[in-house]
């Protein structure tokens, strides 16, 4: 499956012989996961730093590294769960199978139709969820991949699991801010937290204290949240390119995974003594045979090898969990305690992340905050409502923001920033004075735009592959 481009033979890279054309292809992805996550930092990122600006706690050469420096800081310490569960939208071991011309076309159809959206509104001045275009785009992407070869296609159970999260994560910031709100207006009535500023109006210190707090939380959640979408793409770029030497973490000592399933097979061997025969349990055991047979020499694996070994602690960890939920299977607290350690250990072979993949992430969200932030600034400051953002309606939309967001990602779940921040200004603003209160125009254009991205995105990324797919 050649591209049309010359095919000049360079040296290999892990353990695959990249040739010129699909060398070059693979740093315009590495470029493009690069700019998507930068056009995040300005789009997503606005919004934390909007009620800080036009409550005048910070002014914006302030609050813009601010914000940055925090969403730095989530994506180094939020983890992988989310990432993970992004790359569990696509086929990525059907991927892995096939030539890497294939990857290619996947992974450029969904970094390009994710940065056209995500421009396109932006320049519009529309908030619109980057989280909503890149999932669409993986779903048009895994539709157009399927056409053409089969496999499981899109991860439905997955998909469907993350839409309901994107649904609600808004719903609820609507609600619990105006929930949050009205206490403050008729039960705390401090009537500090109520002033409009004007002119170089500053909040009152410890309202400035607060305003602030919650800037950084929002910030901070933002980058373990969203900044992990962006290690889930590079990630599936290094996979899509490299199996071999990046679809297994390699840095995890063999001792500790030999420990692990050793003790997985005494549990299952006691199992087997004090049960009947059962088929989950011998399956489970001959496959940790096979997997111990093969942890010394993963080091060197060739991308095959990567993918067989990869589909099978894959199918252990899934039939253990089985194994430890399944009411037929007489299994001793402790011994469950085992087969869940033993899931996590092997879960970590499988979903990981680099720390350099982490830090490029982490510095490309961080300096796209610090650009191209006006634009949505002005939307949520001026326009969700018909008058300016007050101190009680900026901190309460952020606390809620943040909580949500935080809660969001400890369950390994992505969810809109924008959406939930903007349901929360607009649901401090209808607990304020009412529905009249909220601007029709900005909130028609931003539920069109809620609308659209799905389907826009998944057309737009089955549509780019399929045009890539003409050229290999």
């Amino acid at each position: 499956m050649p591209l049309i481009f010359s095919d000049i033979n360079l040296p290999f890279i892990g353990e695959v012989n990249l040739t010129g054309s699909i060398l070059v292809i693979f740093f315009v992805c590495l470029l493009c996961v690069v700019a998507f996550e930068f056009v995040n930092g300005f789009h997503d990122t606005a919004n934390a730093v909007a009620t800080v600006i036009y409550t005048k706690a910070l002014k914006p050469m302030i609050a813009v590294p601010w914000s940055g420096f925090f969403n730095f800081l989530g994506v180094f310490t939020g983890g992988v769960a989310v990432a993970m569960g992004i790359l569990k939208l696509v086929p990525l071991n059907e991927l892995m199978a096939l030539p890497v011309q294939v990857g290619a076309c996947m992974v450029l159809s969904v970094l390009i139709a994710s940065i056209i959206w995500n421009l396109g509104t932006w320049y519009l001045g529309i908030p619109c969820s980057s989280s909503h275009t890149l999932i669409g785009a993986m779903i048009g992407a895994s539709l157009a991949f399927t056409f053409y070869y089969g496999g499981s296609g899109v991860n439905w159970s997955k998909a469907g699991e993350i839409g309901l999260s994107l649904i609600m994560s808004p719903l609820f910031g609507f609600g619990a801010a105006a929930l949050l709100m009205w206490f403050l207006k008729n039960v705390l009535k401090a009537e500090s937290l109520f002033h409009i500023p004007q002119g170089e109006d500053r909040p009152p210190f410890l309202i400035r204290i607060l305003l602030i707090t919650t800037c950084t939380l929002v910030s901070f959640f933002h980058g373990s949240n969203d900044g992990q979408k962006g290690v889930g793409l590079l990630m599936l770029i290094l996979i899509a390119f490299l199996p071999a030497k990046f679809a297994l973490d390699r840095n995890m000592p063999d001792d500790k995974i030999l420990a692990s399933l050793n003790k997985t097979e005494q549990v299952l061997q006691k199992s087997a003594s004090t049960n009947s025969s059962n088929h989950e349990v011998d399956s489970a055991t001959a496959l940790i045979s096979s997997i111990k047979t093969s942890v010394a020499s993963k080091k060197a694996f060739t991308s095959k090898q990567t993918y067989t070994f990869r589909k099978q602690v894959q199918a252990l960890s899934k039939k253990l969990k089985a194994i430890s939920s399944s009411s037929e299977i007489n299994i001793a607290a402790a011994d469950k305690s085992t087969l869940s350690a033993s899931v996590k250990d092997l879960t970590n072979l499988t979903d990981y992340a680099p720390v350099w993949v982490i830090a490029t992430i982490s510095i490309s969200l961080g300096i796209g905050t610090m650009i191209g932030w006006k634009r949505i600034v002005l939307t949520i400051g001026e326009k969700i409502g018909k008058e300016h953002l007050n101190y009680a309606q900026g901190a309460t939309a952020e606390i809620v923001a943040a909580a949500t967001i935080g809660l969001s990602t400890g369950f390994g779940l992505p969810v809109s920033t924008t959406h939930v921040l903007s349901s929360g200004i607009a649901g401090a603003m209808v607990a304020s004075k009412g529905t009249k209160n909220l601007n029709g125009n900005t909130l028609r254009n931003i539920a069109l735009a809620w609308v659209l991205t799905l389907p826009v995105s998944i057309l737009l990324a089955l549509g780019l592959f399929v045009v890539f797919h003409l050229f290999v």
